[in-house]
């Protein structure tokens, strides 16, 4: 059967950033396997399968795959299919500003900002608050495996770490723009990564291209099938845990714009919210615009 698909730029205001996703919105009748060459086939950082929600008050249920495996859940992913579901509902005329999508790691609700007849932007609260795990790579290898030095390694009192907030990550603090501009997958990145808890490094300096912004990162995660990815979500949210830890926000609400892809050509901005009480992250959410690219059926 021909399943209809829409691929579209997360993470951006504008076409040709961002971070690219294809969303495939057929996809009864596939099993893992399938999803998983059909992953494969777009090549892009997450393909999404949208099926019928198991309880009718949801919106969808989604299935979210790399190019090399399936994730139990994304940020990406997660705004990018809440903008297109959300333009679509609009243009048959049931426009909603909420909506809740079923993911492998429970119900994830988005809210949504409506733009135009192409994009849209949506902001969802984390299903899971970060949670710090081991990290046991000592620096000079973590930096080895990224083409560093381990003076690279470290600002204020960033230190290497490792959060997971559904998907796990090693954060990697380097001191600035000019460090962070070198970081690679280098020659010995798969065997030091397999140390750590998921094989990818986060990379994040407190340095901006942009005014207004508060981080910029990399992510790399070759084991996944992502050399480097524009924009990922799923990393901000476990990056919440290293703000806390090591940044110690006050009681309050607390906003973040993380900018990433700009090495790729890729610029995208992710919007961090948190939300502090009593000393710990109470709530946290993220969110972005997203701009439909194309649309097509896959025979």
């Amino acid at each position: 059967m021909s399943r209809r698909f829409v691929t579209l730029d997360v993470f951006t205001t504008r076409p040709h950033a961002g971070n690219p996703l294809a969303v495939v919105l057929d996809s009864e009748g596939l099993d893992s396997a399938a999803m998983q060459a059909i992953a494969r086939e777009f090549n892009l950082s997450e393909t999404v399968f949208v099926a019928p929600p198991a309880n009718p008050a949801h919106r969808a249920a989604i299935r979210i795959f790399t190019p090399g495996q399936e994730l139990p859940f994304a940020g990406h992913p997660t705004v990018g299919t809440a903008v297109l579901l959300a333009l679509r509902d609009a243009a048959e005329g049931q426009a909603a500003d909420r909506l809740v999508l079923e993911e492998k790691v429970g119900l994830v609700p988005c809210a949504i900002t409506l733009g135009n007849a192409r994009s849209a932007r949506a902001t969802f609260t984390l299903p899971k608050l970060p949670e710090q795990i081991a990290q046991p790579i000592a620096d000079v290898a973590l930096a080895e495996a990224l083409g560093l030095e381990a003076a690279d390694l470290g600002f204020e009192d960033h230190r290497p770490s490792a959060f997971s907030a559904g998907v796990a990550y090693t954060m990697v603090p380097a001191s600035g723009r000019e460090a962070i501009a070198k970081a690679r997958v280098a020659g010995t990145f798969a065997q030091v990564m397999a140390a750590a808890p998921n094989g990818n490094a986060f990379v994040y300096c407190r340095e901006t291209e942009e005014a207004g912004h508060h981080y910029h990162a990399r992510m790399f995660w070759p084991e996944a099938g992502v050399t480097e990815d524009p924009a990922t979500g799923s990393a901000v949210a476990a990056f919440a845990g290293a703000i806390m830890a090591f940044d110690r926000p006050g009681d309050g609400t607390h906003r973040f714009v993380i900018e990433q892809g700009y090495e790729m050509g890729r610029p995208s901005q992710i919007e961090l919210t948190l939300t502090v009480a009593g000393g710990a992250l109470a709530s946290a959410t993220i969110g972005g615009a997203a701009v439909v690219m194309s649309e097509g059926v896959l025979l």
